[in-house]
């Protein structure tokens, strides 16, 4: 039998690791660690440094394997991101029988939290019908929570509600009916620059937690282009970005 424990790591900080995320750590025979290419190598690098801070010498052994680059030929977004899961799933199997031939626990270090606009359950669950698998899950913070903190703001108004979307979705279909307060994540740079600006503010960070972060926030209207520019030279320099931003209309 084997199990897979998805572990909550936060942003990439490993002061971000919850005691549980800690103890699960420790009880795997194993931890994978995929690899997304030289460019994101940081990523890596990240996982790499949180085990070797909390991992005693006689801990799990560390594992790592390159990801498939997703099919950008593909015109159909849902067909594209299915068929590229199906390609980790079959990664993920090959790994875990090689790894633990008799079976085991085998740990994933998940970026921010499992829940949130992340593929590592729906990867797993492809896996659990390929081969006989127990899942464990354990939170960790989320990028929401390390943007919010770094800005020092609160995410919602008073009693305001709180709508989570994509980069996708806001250039797509605009600011979404209703709502007060907008997290935006997984943009692809600039989503923001489809909406009105006008009486909307903006709390922007990337690489949110990590010793890099960079923050920026103000009206919509006058901190737009900075934070275009802002982003475009820290992925020139890092060679990848994550960033989250946070809009909020003026009552």
């Amino acid at each position: 039998m084997w199990a897979i424990s998805l572990i909550g790591i936060g942003a990439g900080n490993p002061d971000h690791l919850t005691l549980q995320a800690i103890e699960e750590m420790k009880a795997c025979e194993v931890i994978l660690i995929p690899l997304k290419g030289a460019a994101k190598d940081d990523l890596a690098q990240a996982r790499r440094a949180i085990c070797a801070r909390v991992l005693p010498d006689s801990g799990p052994a560390l594992r790592e394997f390159t990801l498939p680059v997703r099919d950008a030929s593909e015109p159909d977004y849902q067909r594209r991101v299915a068929d590229w899961h199906d390609a980790i799933a079959r990664i993920w199997e090959e790994e875990l029988r090689a790894a633990l031939p008799q079976g085991g626990r085998a740990g994933f270090l998940v970026w921010g939290d499992p829940s949130l606009y992340d593929s590592t359950l729906r990867l797993a669950e492809r896996v659990a019908a390929r081969m006989p698998l127990e899942l464990r899950v354990i939170p960790g913070i989320t990028a929401i929570q390390a943007m919010t903190a770094g800005h020092a703001i609160p995410l919602n108004t008073v009693g305001g509600p709180v709508t989570i979307t994509t980069g996708r979705n806001l250039r797509h279909n605009g600011w979404p009916e209703g709502a007060e307060s907008v997290v935006v994540m997984l943009d692809e740079g600039g989503a923001f620059t489809a909406i009105d600006p006008e009486e909307v503010e903006i709390w922007w960070s990337a690489y949110a937690g990590m010793a890099e972060e960079l923050r920026l926030s103000g009206p919509l209207a006058e901190v737009s282009e900075r934070i275009l520019t802002t982003r475009a030279e820290a992925r020139s320099r890092h060679g990848w970005i994550m960033d989250i931003y946070l809009l909020r209309k003026s009552r």
